[in-house]
């Protein structure tokens, strides 16, 4: 009885003698990531068209209305105003800080 239990410590486990499965990463050309599509199960076919009808159209339409809506501001503008904007928050920061550095002496 004992006996056994000694050989049975050192027998490889039948999870050892299995081969080791392939991964899932191991596709690299394109080819080979195409032929992985006919893994996808039939019944998310349907799926897959609605999703990507839906993100095509969303994409089209908020394209479409960068283009013609004219009110839409896509740049910045009056760049001028911008950098006396700036400058004039720089120098109020500036006395700003200095403010503080007065009350903390």
């Amino acid at each position: 009885m004992y006996a056994t239990r000694a050989l049975r410590m050192f027998r490889p486990t039948a999870r050892m003698m299995r081969p080791v499965p392939k991964e899932e990463q191991s596709a690299h050309t394109v080819s080979q990531r195409l032929r992985r599509l006919k893994r996808i199960p039939p019944e998310l076919w349907p799926l897959g068209v609605v999703v990507s009808f839906a993100v095509s159209a969303a994409v089209y339409s908020s394209l479409r209305h960068f283009m013609t809506d004219k009110t839409i501001r896509l740049k910045r503008q009056n760049r001028l105003a911008d950098a006396h904007h700036e400058a004039h928050h720089d120098a109020h920061e500036e006395g700003h800080q200095e403010g503080q550095k007065a009350e903390h002496s």
